[in-house]
């Protein structure tokens, strides 16, 4: 009985998941990659700001590893007609940059002679 009502339970909140992810989803908030969801509330901040909502939400700033992911982040630019901030920052190494914690950047999708810093990376 126990293993039954936790089951139900588990459905109950996998559907109610899904119906928020919906319409969200309707609504351009959200897309996924790989089992990621990438989020944005359509709003305009600053970097810090930025970092700030997105631990607020339980997640962090969206930092592309791979094209999919890329192309998640690049929905939301198209959409919004605005850019991104990413989870990326420059090294002490001029030209060469890292994630936020540090680890070495593994991928990146810029354009040539980017980043600029004009928004057009």
């Amino acid at each position: 009985l126990v293993g039954t009502e936790n089951g139900d339970i588990i459905h109950q909140l996998e559907y109610r998941v899904s119906r928020l992810e919906g319409v969200l989803r309707l609504n351009k908030m959200i897309t996924e990659s790989g089992g990621k969801i990438f989020a944005s509330n359509g709003k305009k901040a600053d970097f810090d700001a930025t970092v700030e909502k997105c631990k607020e939400a339980g997640g962090s700033i969206a930092t592309p590893r791979n094209p999919g992911e890329n192309d998640a982040i690049l929905y939301f630019v198209k959409y919004f007609n605005t850019y991104a901030y990413l989870g990326i920052k420059q090294s002490l190494i001029p030209g060469k940059f890292q994630l936020l914690n540090g680890v070495p950047l593994i991928y990146n999708n810029w354009y040539s002679n980017e980043p600029s810093g004009k928004g057009e990376e």
